[in-house]
């Protein structure tokens, strides 16, 4: 039974997995702005920053390209939110890095 449960278990979680990048993927289709475009735009909020990720997601009603970008000599995150349609920035959040 056990054996079964772990079958189940794994088939789910990638099903789930493919769900979500089938998610990602319909989003992409609607975006007019890149992935690429809106890390050089998220940038200018942090210079010397490097992105530690991205992702594309519907926030508020809204098509948004998600960018934290880590902050030099900081533990600091800055969450730049950029308008994937726009193009514009749309919100900065500044979040406390742990020491």
């Amino acid at each position: 039974m056990k054996i079964k449960w772990t079958v189940c278990s794994l088939l789910a979680a990638g099903l789930m997995a493919g769900c979500a990048s089938q998610k990602e993927s319909n989003l992409q289709t609607e975006a007019k702005i890149s992935k690429a475009d809106a890390q050089t735009t998220a940038l200018v909020k942090t210079p010397g920053g490097t992105i530690k990720e991205a992702e594309l997601e519907r926030e508020h009603g809204k098509l948004i390209w998600s960018i934290a970008i880590a902050t030099p000599d900081s533990a600091d995150i800055t969450e730049v939110n950029v308008d994937a349609i726009t193009g514009a920035i749309v919100n900065v959040e500044h979040e406390k890095g742990e020491k």
